[in-house]
């Protein structure tokens, strides 16, 4: 049994998540910003905690992650608003490393998705740009900690039932995966040690997820 804080707790990839790490005996809390979605979380097996996680200093992070084994980043600022993007997905990512840090929270799960790198492409024009821009600059920071990080890094996301399988692939590799996959990834991960320190890129694809990661 693990206690595990997921911030963004109700995001589409939360919701599939929490229930797999449940039902496997981990405690699960399920930090949201909306208290209209406590419902939903608690339907979902977790235990939700209302907390703007784009509000909060380090330090009152720090306060939320304590005692916990392990943080999953899936929060985002969802697009279309470049200053918010900046601030949640690049400003308060960070802040949730190092209040991961300051807690003793040692094991930190980074959900991305796939091309997100510095030289990730997109043109300062195209509307992608402060999301590309964010996430590069959080999984940097993210890699330059002492945590014990796994960054979780997706290709491009469907509401699909979920395979079961993936394959592991470079940035440049195209493809989809569904939202079900990305959750069972994650909740693998976490009970993989050896996952650390290691940037996971896949697509839908037919090895079984547990051995896809197994092989890394």
């Amino acid at each position: 049994m693990a206690r595990i804080a997921v911030i963004g707790g109700h995001g589409k990839i939360a919701l599939l998540l929490a229930p797999l790490l449940a039902a496997r005996g981990d405690v699960v809390t399920a930090i949201i910003r909306n208290r209209d979605h406590t419902t939903d979380v608690t339907a979902a097996g977790a235990h939700p905690v209302v907390a703007d996680i784009e509000q909060l200093s380090t330090e009152e992070i720090a306060d939320l992650l304590a005692g916990h084994d392990a943080v999953v980043w899936t929060a985002g600022a969802g697009g279309g608003n470049p200053a918010r993007t900046y601030a949640v997905d690049r400003d308060a990512a960070i802040r949730s490393m190092d209040a991961a840090a300051k807690a003793g929270v040692q094991r930190y799960v980074m959900v991305s998705y796939l091309g997100a790198r510095p030289d990730h492409g997109v043109p300062p024009e195209h509307s992608f740009f402060p999301y590309a821009e964010a996430k590069a600059a959080a999984d940097q920071y993210l890699q330059s900690t002492d945590l014990d990080w796994t960054i979780v890094a997706p290709s491009t996301l469907t509401l699909e039932a979920g395979s079961g399988g993936i394959t592991i692939v470079d940035h440049s590799s195209p493809g989809t995966v569904s939202r079900a996959d990305v959750a069972e990834v994650v909740a693998e991960v976490l009970k993989r040690p050896a996952t650390a320190s290691k940037f996971i890129g896949f697509v839908d694809g037919s090895t079984p997820i547990p051995d896809a990661l197994a092989a890394l």
